[in-house]
């Protein structure tokens, strides 16, 4: 540490190593990768997904409608959260959990 002035030294302990390499937190949120947020094995699933979304309607035969209340069961669905979020809140409960 002969040759090292101070500057150096405190220049060199603000790096923080990130996954095997000596970058500092700027310099490592702009080389973000898909590798961060995927593992090969979920990748692989997703891709394959993909593929059976759109090759197998072709190999597929076209089915008959389903019945009405299965086509009505999303709009029930629908209907049902579009109610539950315009209602109305106690707000008093929801900031102060106290009572």
């Amino acid at each position: 540490m002969e040759g090292r002035t101070r500057k150096d030294h405190l220049a060199a302990d603000s790096r923080t190593v990130y996954r095997g390499s000596t970058t500092t937190p700027r310099e490592q949120s702009h080389t973000s990768s898909p590798s961060k947020y995927f593992s090969a094995e979920s990748l692989l699933l997703l891709l394959c997904l993909t593929a059976s979304l759109l090759i197998l309607p072709v190999i597929l035969p076209p089915l008959p409608p389903p019945p009405l209340a299965v086509l009505l069961l999303p709009i029930g669905i629908l209907v049902l959260l579009m109610i539950l979020a315009f209602m109305p809140t106690d707000v008093s409960k929801i900031a102060c959990p106290c009572e």
